[in-house]
């Protein structure tokens, strides 16, 4: 018979080996001229000017000013959208990360769109508050209209690791399109992990939608395993509509990022989220 001490320590064997379900973060939106906490003297304001160096309290509650500095896209090349020549920035979203063991701060500005873009410019930033603050790292990662962080917001994905979500939106009347991008954070720079394109619709016959949840999984070294799933939901509505409503139906569609120490990077074990972003544009 097993002792319970013995189960104990089976249990602590066993568990960095578990699929870890992601918990909320807490993504917060102070406003811009509060002090950080630790750091009296020094505001989310005096953060944000990093970014946009002529930033201004604006008479009616926004922050305004010109171009952001310099920076790359997260996903390379010039996909990504340009930023407006006028900024009016009502806030921002911050969130606390570990990266390299050490304390760092993220903060996500979406900066509208350029008058001749479909995309919106949102710039990621890391910043290092343990002495004088330093900006470390910004990229724009808008790939759509309007950027967030998306929950869970961050995954831990070492002991002093952890890599961030986010995510680009726009909507009409019955149809709303999302990238999510997963970022990694290494040696003080945003790394793109992947892009994932999903696409939900609600018509007259039936709502579909789908869902995104992420695990993680202890024991791999330096960094877990990353799995990432899509919920695709079919649901009738029930109501008198042109044409037959489709029966009710949901399927996951997962893939897996593990670390490549070859290729210093996340690889993902399967192009099933390739396939389905092919299929979605097919319905747009």
């Amino acid at each position: 018979m097993i002792s319970i001490l013995s189960r104990l320590m089976l249990a602590c064997l066993l568990l960095p080996c578990i699929w870890t379900a992601a918990h909320a973060q807490a993504v917060s939106f102070p406003e811009l001229s509060s002090a950080v906490p630790g750091h009296q003297d020094v505001t989310y304001f005096d953060l944000a000017k990093m970014i946009v160096p002529d930033l201004q309290a604006g008479a009616d509650g926004f922050y305004k000013g010109g171009a952001p500095i310099e920076m790359r896209d997260i996903l390379g090349g010039n996909e990504g959208g340009s930023p407006p020549e006028a900024i009016d920035l009502p806030n921002a979203a911050v969130l606390a990360i570990k990266a390299g063991g050490k304390d760092r701060l993220t903060m996500l500005f979406d900066l509208g769109q350029a008058q001749d873009s479909s995309e919106g410019f949102a710039v990621l930033a890391l910043y290092d508050l343990t002495g004088k603050p330093k900006l470390l790292d910004a990229v724009n990662v808008g790939t759509d209209q309007s950027t967030y962080f998306r929950d869970p917001g961050k995954l831990a994905v070492g002991v002093g690791d952890d890599a961030v979500i986010t995510m680009s939106t726009h909507f009409n009347s019955n149809q709303g399109y999302v990238g999510t991008i997963l970022i990694l954070v290494r040696n003080d720079r945003f790394e793109p992990i992947d892009q994932i394109n999903t696409f939900d619709e609600n018509v007259c016959a039936y709502k579909r939608t789908q869902d995104l949840s992420f695990q993680t999984r202890g024991g791999e070294k330096p960094y877990a395993a990353i799995k990432v799933t899509v919920t695709d939901a079919t649901t009738p509505s029930g109501e008198s509509c042109e044409g037959p409503a489709p029966k009710a139906v949901s399927h996951d569609i997962s893939v897996t990022y593990h670390w490549d120490k070859t290729r210093s990077r996340y690889v993902r074990n399967s192009d099933a989220f390739e396939k389905l972003s092919a299929e979605n544009a097919k319905r747009f």
